[in-house]
């Protein structure tokens, strides 16, 4: 009879305990308090820039960079009273050897690695009852239905992620594969609207005009960008003007009207209820509810 070996899986870094995840979206003049605790954490810039300090030494985190602060570490984040940034947070237990390469480390986070993120935060608001930006939260709380195997994979895309930003920093042999599947968004049709789109959001297109300007049928470019993206472009177009609406309410210059006229919304009536649509909540309503000090 045949002998099989069982080979013994490797862990580099093993993630034990989740502490807390957040997805904040903060007003320009944020200021949170000062906090140390056992544990790391991991913060990620997602939109615009925010100010972190560590042990007393104050830095710009810039929009796409990592920063972790290692046990212990006292530290705390502010907005620079200019913009309001969109922050992804997450803090955990892990008594891996390996896990000591991130400390005091900024990085900046590769475009292939930011989808990890986005997983984290999804499977995050399928598995807890997360409140609203809170940056209270001391205990993460279930659902009362989870979803399956919600914690395992929230689990398993920290560690992928952290595994290969150490790749990306100390590998540099050619042809070492990274398991990444192709970002359908990188194609070259579908980045094209996106660039076009975002460089129009204070004023109007027509789905002629996109089809016009990237050079194909408007049969192909629905498909294309459905495909990729998962709403039409007239949706995703509208989702983007609601994200600026955001920021533009969290920064506190603009009212609800100048907004409106800003995005090239018909009516700030029209504007409220696109807004409600979408984020459930009225555009003062989500004013009020946002951080200012």
């Amino acid at each position: 009879m045949k002998k099989y070996f069982k080979h013994k899986l490797e862990n580099l870094l093993v993630i034990d305990k989740i502490v807390t995840i957040h997805y904040f979206e903060f007003d320009k003049n944020f200021k949170s308090k000062v906090e140390a605790h056992d544990f790391w954490e991991l913060v990620y810039a997602d939109k615009e820039d925010i100010l972190c300090t560590a042990d007393g030494e104050t830095l710009v985190l810039k929009q796409g960079e990592l920063l972790f602060h290692k046990p212990d570490e006292v530290h705390s984040l502010a907005a620079n009273g200019k913009n309001a940034p969109n922050v992804f947070i997450v803090s955990f237990e892990c008594k891996s050897e390996a896990v000591q390469f991130f400390g005091h480390k900024k990085i900046r986070l590769e475009k292939a690695y930011v989808k990890f993120i986005y997983s984290i935060i999804q499977e995050a608001k399928r598995t807890f009852d997360i409140p609203y930006s809170d940056p209270e939260l001391k205990k993460l709380k279930l659902l009362s239905r989870p979803t399956l195997g919600g914690q395992q994979l929230i689990k398993n895309y920290l560690e992928i992620l952290l595994i290969n930003v150490m790749r990306s920093l100390t590998e540099t042999e050619s042809g070492n594969p990274i398991f990444l599947q192709k970002d359908e968004l990188e194609t070259k049709l579908v980045k094209d609207v996106l660039k076009l789109l975002t460089a129009n959001l204070c004023g109007v297109l027509t789905i002629d005009e996109i089809c016009e300007t990237v050079g194909y049928s408007r049969a192909y470019v629905f498909r294309e960008f459905k495909g990729a993206t998962g709403k039409s472009i007239m949706e995703y177009f509208t989702s983007l003007k609601i994200e600026k609406a955001k920021q533009l309410l969290r920064e506190n210059e603009l009212s609800v009207k100048e907004i409106a006229d800003a995005l090239a919304f018909d009516t700030p009536n029209y504007f409220s209820k696109t807004f409600k649509q979408l984020t459930g909540q009225t555009p003062s309503s989500y004013k009020k509810h946002s951080f200012f000090p």
